[in-house]
C-alpha cells in the first residue's frame, strides 16, 4: 500500500492553512488534467492515472466489445468538469490498484471557481453508478442518495433503457457485468465451490436463477432474514451476483 505524508503535501504546496475538503482523509498528489480515459478515469501532467473510486461509469473501451450505453457522453461529462483543469486527489485507504492507478476521490475547481467534488458530480448528473470496495468506502451512503435523486429523476444513464433497474428473475442467464437489480432473499447458507474460503455466505433469490454470493466484508447481508426485499448492486456472471460492500444490499424502501 502506497501512502503519501500529509506534512510533504503541506511544505510542497503550502497548502495547510486551507481547510481540507476531506479532513477525514489523506491529502494526495496535485497536478493538471491532460487526458479523460473515460466516464471514472484520468491523467495527470505528471503521468499518473486516477480511477475515481466510489463509481462505475459505462466502460468507453471494454475489451472484446462496444462501448456500453452512455459510454461516450459519461467520459466527455467528466471532460467539461476536468480537462485541463488542476485537481487534488484524496485518499481514503488504499491508494494504488494492481495496474498503478491512483484510486482517489478529486477535487477541482468549476468555471466561476467554486469546489467541485468530481466523484460527486457525476454521480449527480448520471454520469456513473454507485460502486464501493471496502478500501475506499468512504462518502459511500453520501454517493448513493445523490444517485437515488439521479436515478428518480431519471437522469443521464437513468433515463436509458440499458439501465433500468430489473428484478432479478428478469436478468438474462447469460448477463455479465456490474448490475443493480431487486430481488427477494432466500436462505443463506455456507459457500461452497472452488472460492468458497472468499465468500462469507451464498442467497438464492426468490423466483430466480440468480444466486447473491457475499464477500466477507459484506457478511452482515447473511444475517438478513429470508424474504426481504433489497435493491442490490455487483458484478453479475454465470449466475452470480457478487457483493463486496454491506451499502450494495439496500432496503427497497430506502432505495427508491
Amino acid at each position: 500500500m502506497h501512502r503519501i505524508s500529509g506534512l510533504f503535501i503541506c511544505i510542497l504546496f503550502a497548502s495547510c492553512g486551507t481547510p481540507s475538503s476531506f479532513p477525514d482523509m489523506e491529502p494526495g498528489e496535485r497536478g493538471r488534467v491532460v487526458r479523460v480515459i473515460d466516464g471514472d478515469a484520468l491523467v495527470l501532467n505528471t503521468g499518473q492515472s486516477v480511477r475515481l473510486i466510489g463509481i462505475e461509469a459505462p466502460a468507453l473501451r471494454p475489451r472484446g466489445r462496444e462501448p456500453d450505453s452512455y459510454a461516450v457522453e459519461a467520459s466527455r461529462a467528466l471532460e467539461d468538469m476536468a480537462m485541463g483543469r488542476e485537481v487534488q486527489l484524496f485518499y481514503p485507504g488504499l491508494t494504488r490498484d494492481r495496474y498503478d492507478r491512483a484510486l482517489a476521490h478529486v477535487i477541482t475547481t468549476d468555471a466561476a471557481g467554486q469546489k467541485l467534488w468530481l466523484n460527486m458530480a457525476l454521480i449527480e448528473q448520471g454520469a456513473a453508478r454507485v460502486r464501493l470496495y471496502p478500501d475506499t468506502a468512504a462518502r459511500g451512503a453520501e454517493l448513493l442518495e445523490a444517485e437515488r435523486v439521479a436515478r428518480a429523476s431519471n437522469t443521464g444513464l437513468w433515463g436509458k433503457l440499458a439501465y433500468k433497474i430489473q428484478p432479478a428473475e428478469r436478468v438474462p442467464e447469460n448477463k455479465r457485468g456490474f448490475t443493480l437489480t431487486t430481488a427477494t432473499l432466500g436462505q443463506a447458507s455456507p459457500p461452497t465451490g472452488e472460492f468458497a474460503e472468499n465468500l462469507a455466505c451464498q442467497i438464492p433469490l426468490d423466483r430466480s436463477n440468480l444466486r447473491l454470493e457475499a464477500r466477507h466484508d459484506a457478511e452482515s447481508i447473511c444475517d438478513l432474514p429470508t424474504g426481504t426485499e433489497l435493491l442490490l448492486r455487483g458484478w453479475v456472471s454465470n449466475g452470480r451476483i457478487d457483493l463486496t460492500h454491506p451499502l450494495h444490499a439496500q432496503p427497497l424502501e430506502n432505495a427508491d
